[in-house]
Order: C-alpha cells, then sequence, then structure tokens
C-alpha cells in the first residue's frame, strides 16, 4: 500500500438554526483581524446546521462529521481530491485471500489528544466498543454506520448476521481484524467518520454507551478525545463549536490557531455571510448565488460529483406499478432542462444510480432519452393518459444532491404536464416530517430524494438504494436482492466488478427510480482564504487552510 507522511485536507457537514442577523454579527465579531498570510488566525466555516454529538460513532449526519473529522481520525482515510481509499493511522494494510482477515500496520508515534498512545490494543478496544453496544443504540437513530455495515452487534435481534468477529493486537503497531463473511467495501467503509479512532482512556472516564440518551453524555458533549490536528475547545450551543490547534499533532500541523463552525439553515444567507466576510468559507451554495458570489472577488469552489439525485416511484400506489408508466414518467424527463434550473455548474447527468467513477458503473444500460411523443404512447399503452400523480417534494432543506428541491420539483412538474399527466403536489418540512413519510410510509408517491456517497464502493449506492424491499420505492425483486448480497460478499473489487455491471443494468430495466444527475455541491470562501482540498465525499480537514 501507498504510504503518507502528512496529512492532507478534509471534511463534512456542521451548523445551527440561528437567525442570519445574530449569526453574522458574532462571527463578525469573534473573528476580528486575527488572520495572516504567515499562518494562525482563526478560520470560520459556516455549515447548514448544528452538530447532533460529537462522538462520531452515533453520528450518521455530514454536519456532525464535519466536526469530527477535525478532531478524529481513522486506520484509512481518503486520497486527497478522490473518494478512493488511501493510509491515515493505519500506514499499511493486507488481506487474507478469503477476504476474512485484514492486518494493518499502524503508524508510529500518534497520540491521542489526552495524551493516551495510540496502538493496536486502542484499535481493539475501538472495534470491541461498536461490536457490544448495548440493544438500546443498535438503531439508525444511533449506531447507523455500524448496524449497515456490519450487520449485526454481540447481542440483540441482529446476532447471528453479525460479520465482524474478533480483533487481535499482534504487536504494538500491528492489529489484525477477522470478519465472519467477506466485505470488499471493508478498508475503505474504515475512512468514515463513524469508524475514528477514540481514546479508550477518554471513552472509559467521560462515556457511558448505555446512558439514557448518548447524545448528551458528558464524552458525547465536552470530551470528544482523537488524534486529529484540532482539538475540542468548547461547544457555545445555538451558535458556534471551537476548536484549537493540536500543537502535537503526528502529521501537517494547521495553519491556523483556531476553528470554528457555525450554522446558517439558509443557502442564500450563508452566501451573503461569505460574501460580507461575517464567515470564511461556506458549504452548499446555492446555483443562484454563485455568479454574484465570484462577481464580488469571492471564490467557489465545485467538489467532484459523488452524488445522486433521483426521482423515486412508490410502486405499492398505481399507477407506478406498470413498468411502462415508470417508463413514461422517465421519457417525459428532460434531465439537462433540469440541470440546468436548479443544479450546479459542473452536475453530469445520470444515467444510472453510481458515479462513473465507481466500480460496476456500466456503459451499455438502458437510457431512456427525452421523448415527449414515447411517452405518451406508453401512456396511453397503460391506460393512463391524463392520470393524477401525487409528487411529494421536501420544503427548508438544501442537499449536496438536491440544493433546491422546489425549483427541480417545479421543473419536473411541468415536463410531466406536458405529456398530459396531472400533478398533485405534496410539500412537506424536510425532517422528520418528509424522511419519515418518504423512508418509512407507503403513503407518497413521486419523490425527490438522493444520496452523497460515504466511500468509494458499489454497495454504498445501490445495495443501500435496492438490497432489500423498502417503503420508499414499494419495489420487490428477489432476484435482484439476492444478485446485491452476493456482490457485497466477493472478496475483491475486481471479481465484483462484471456482477454490478449486470445489477447496473437490472436496474435500469426494472426501474424502481429514475436517476437524474449527479450535483456537483458548491464551497465559497473569501478572496483570503488558501489551502482547502475539496473532496467528493466531504473528506475535507482545515490543517492547511490559511486566511490572511
Amino acid at each position: 500500500m501507498q504510504k503518507t507522511s502528512k496529512r492532507r485536507v478534509r471534511l463534512a457537514t456542521v451548523g445551527l438554526a440561528a437567525a442570519a442577523l445574530v449569526l453574522t454579527g458574532c462571527a463578525e465579531s469573534e473573528r476580528s483581524d486575527e488572520g495572516n498570510s504567515d499562518g494562525g488566525g482563526t478560520f470560520v466555516f459556516a455549515g447548514a446546521a448544528e452538530p447532533k454529538l460529537l462522538d462520531p460513532a452515533f453520528a450518521s449526519d455530514g454536519e456532525t462529521f464535519r466536526v469530527a473529522r477535525q478532531m478524529f481520525e481513522g486506520l484509512v482515510g481518503t486520497e486527497p481530491g478522490t473518494p478512493d481509499p488511501a493510509p491515515l493511522l493505519a500506514e499499511s494494510w493486507d488481506n487474507s485471500e478469503d477476504g476474512l482477515e485484514y492486518t494493518f500496520q499502524l503508524r508510529d508515534g500518534v497520540s491521542f489528544h489526552d495524551g493516551t498512545e495510540f496502538n493496536a490494543e486502542a484499535v481493539c478496544a475501538n472495534f470491541d466498543r461498536w461490536y457490544n453496544f448495548p440493544a438500546a443504540v443498535q438503531t439508525d437513530d444511533f449506531a447507523y454506520y455500524y448496524a449497515k455495515l456490519f450487520r449485526g452487534f454481540a447481542t440483540g435481534e441482529k446476532k447471528a448476521e453479525a460479520i465482524y468477529d474478533s480483533c487481535e493486537a499482534i504487536d504494538d503497531l500491528e492489529a489484525k481484524i477477522t470478519l465472519k463473511e467477506p466485505f470488499a467495501g471493508f478498508a475503505a467503509a474504515l475512512s468514515l467518520p463513524a469508524f475514528s479512532m477514540q481514546s479508550p482512556t477518554a471513552l472509559e472516564k467521560y462515556q457511558d454507551d448505555a446512558a439514557a440518551n448518548v447524545n448528551t453524555t458528558e464524552y458525547s458533549t465536552a470530551h470528544p478525545t482523537g488524534t486529529g490536528p484540532f482539538v475540542f475547545d468548547s461547544w457555545d450551543r445555538g451558535n458556534r463549536v471551537t476548536l484549537k490547534r493540536n500543537d502535537d499533532y503526528w502529521g501537517e500541523k494547521a495553519q491556523v490557531d483556531t476553528v470554528q463552525i457555525v450554522a446558517i439553515d439558509d443557502p442564500a444567507a450563508r452566501a451573503t455571510a461569505v460574501q460580507n466576510g461575517d464567515v470564511d468559507g461556506a458549504d452548499l451554495i446555492g446555483p443562484a448565488d454563485i455568479e454574484p458570489l465570484e462577481e464580488a472577488g469571492m471564490q467557489v469552489m465545485p467538489r467532484d460529483p459523488f452524488t445522486i439525485l433521483y426521482l423515486g416511484i412508490n410502486q405499492k400506489q398505481k399507477p407506478f406499478d406498470d413498468l411502462r408508466v415508470r417508463q413514461a414518467i422517465a421519457h417525459a424527463i428532460d434531465k439537462e432542462a433540469v440541470a440546468a434550473a436548479s443544479l450546479p455548474e459542473g452536475s453530469e447527468i445520470a444515467t444510472q444510480f453510481i458515479p462513473q467513477s465507481v466500480n460496476g458503473w456500466n456503459e451499455d444500460v438502458t437510457e431512456y432519452e427525452y421523448d415527449p411523443a414515447k411517452a405518451e404512447q406508453l401512456l396511453k399503452d397503460a391506460g393512463a393518459t391524463g392520470a393524477t400523480l401525487e409528487f411529494n417534494y421536501p420544503t427548508s432543506v438544501s442537499r449536496p444532491y438536491m440544493p433546491a428541491p422546489e425549483d427541480t420539483f417545479n421543473v419536473i412538474r411541468s415536463q410531466l404536464e406536458a405529456v398530459g399527466l396531472k400533478v398533485k403536489p405534496v410539500a412537506d418540512i424536510w425532517t422528520p416530517d418528509y424522511l419519515d413519510k418518504i423512508q418509512g410510509t407507503a403513503n407518497h408517491g413521486l419523490h425527490l430524494l438522493g444520496w452523497t456517497g460515504d466511500y468509494n464502493d458499489t454497495d454504498n449506492f445501490v445495495g443501500v438504494f435496492f438490497g432489500a424491499e423498502s417503503d420508499e420505492f414499494g419495489f420487490k425483486n428477489p432476484e435482484l436482492f439476492d444478485k446485491l448480497a452476493e456482490a457485497r460478499g466477493i472478496p475483491t473489487v475486481d471479481e465484483q466488478t462484471p456482477l454490478y455491471e449486470e445489477i447496473n443494468a437490472d436496474v435500469m430495466e426494472l426501474l424502481p427510480a429514475i436517476p437524474i444527475a449527479h450535483p456537483a455541491p458548491s464551497l465559497a470562501f473569501g478572496a483570503d482564504v488558501d489551502g482547502y482540498q475539496q473532496s467528493p465525499v466531504n473528506d475535507e480537514v482545515w490543517n492547511t487552510v490559511t486566511v490572511g
């Protein structure tokens, strides 16, 4: 494996819901004029929401991960500017031919922020902690990523499905992880902040995984302890998270003294805060704000697309159970027009549910070209001409794959109406109403949703969407489910490729949803910010950032 000597920049997503006026006033007063070209000063960054907690093992949202990535590191990181796995706290690793054993060679001379030595015993302490989570946190609300990827725990309903077996500290700097089943995406998955290494000493002192609410424990709110380039300073709820430079960091030490993460939930207000100099950078900039920011001399940085925006179709509702109706809807959509009207510059039109950079992308899948006449004929053949379709879309939200939901909805609605369909709009607030309805009930029809890839693995896209029956799609195809389960268990990525190519072709034939585009989320920065490395999977750490 490649070895790296320096830590590069990385990211996720954070925030608050404070009013823009109040927030920008605070950001301005605390920033002062500390930034300078020789380093030092404060870097203030605006996300879209506040972190839920500071223990990444119990997080699944990008805003929490943005903060976590500054303080925590995993065995595996990503190659800068790509979604591909790369060494981090592990300098290298290898795996057995059967895909069941992974041996990690650990970086020497690394310590947690509390002085605890990072070594193989610490690695095993973290893996064993996740595996032994109490039943109360073995849910999507808490241990989401561990439950999804490792399938089960030492106890609980899914004990028999668990693929983790054990961790052995072979010596101080060598740890061996044994799985019960092959998981080709295992190493790549370890780049997720949920699998960051945390200080066993701090966890023992401050954390209680059996607490009534692990989001509010002393560790999760005031004592997060990792190995990263920044250390926790304070969390002023409703205002900001403040981190200080880790002067004992093993890698490239941070250029700034302090970073602060604030939250502005409105995309236009985030752009205004950058333009006014109230914050140094911001995420999820709306398409309409890009040109004005650039004209004002600000920097706009698109991430490479590693997302998917799709039009979901609930087959439990008629007439969506008819393939001809789903095909008609696909032919009615002009994806280029959707992208031009509502997505950032640099977004790529989707032909399938994975970006082209992901293993198994298939250039020969069925494509549904924009053809209103064909759509009308298919509707006529299905007896669905003039049908009324419920179309769900979210409000009060901006997502990397869907920066302007209402704009996207309006373009697609007009295209469906142009082929004779009647659209019944149904708008809901993003959380909890919209997500609960779409993912937890059958009470919806067409809907807008999407995904930002967590790491470079095909299962992280198509397996998430179509690996089992779900309320979202009302789609049941045991043959496809079995193929996805088989592909996930193949030991190596190369061996997976033909099956994933076949699966992507199958999905586009069955058409449980319609892929629209791979949007390119945009960041914005003041003119004096330098050294920020974008990541398609938001793996952005700010140790190389300067302000001044």
